[in-house]
């Protein structure tokens, strides 16, 4: 595989660029397949979550950047095991969906400890789950690709266009309602 000296920044950067794409792109799909603004307001869940016209909602990609952050600095410390071999995509997307999704110390919905503490039921969280699942996967899948493949010209170029446009989407939805107010 990669036989270069894989560092903090390049790993960190392109995780941060991959986790918000992959998050802002799989949740609008999400959003729309799965009719979250009418699930949101569900009472069985809208005690739970805030509604799709709060403005945290609509920033949320906003946010993303940091969650990337994080994920890359993990990422790094776990480099030789995710990005020198073979299957380190497939590692990273067990580890993420296991300790990231289903085995949360929190009470998320789709953890164990959801299942076990809410009432939110698994049908319930169905779309929730799938949305969180692919995402996770395109994750571990972009990231692994581009770290693996940095003389992707056009790849970092696509990336660092698509990651533009998706912060400054909800920037702008987020300043013409503050405009419209």
């Amino acid at each position: 595989m990669n036989e270069k000296q894989l560092t903090l920044s390049e790993i960190v950067e392109k995780t941060v660029i991959v986790h918000t794409l992959t998050y802002f792109t799989i949740g609008l799909i999400a959003f729309s397949l799965f009719n979250y603004t009418a699930r949101f307001a569900d009472p069985a869940l809208s005690s739970l979550m805030r509604q799709a016209d709060d403005p945290l909602v609509q920033a949320g990609v906003l946010f993303q950047p940091i969650r990337g952050l994080l994920f890359g600095l993990v990422f790094y410390l776990l480099r030789d095991v995710l990005f020198r071999q073979k299957n380190g995509w497939l590692i990273m997307w067990i580890t993420l969906v296991v300790t990231g999704i289903i085995s949360t110390f929190g009470t998320a919905p789709g953890s164990i400890e959801g299942l076990i503490y809410t009432k939110v039921t698994f049908t319930g969280l169905w779309g929730g789950l799938v949305e969180v699942l692919s995402q996770s996967f395109l994750l571990s899948v972009l990231v692994y690709y581009w770290v693996n493949h940095p003389e992707r010209r056009w790849l970092n170029w696509t990336l660092g266009i698509l990651f533009f446009i998706a912060l400054i989407l909800p920037a702008l939805g987020l300043l013409a309602r503050q405009v419209s107010s």
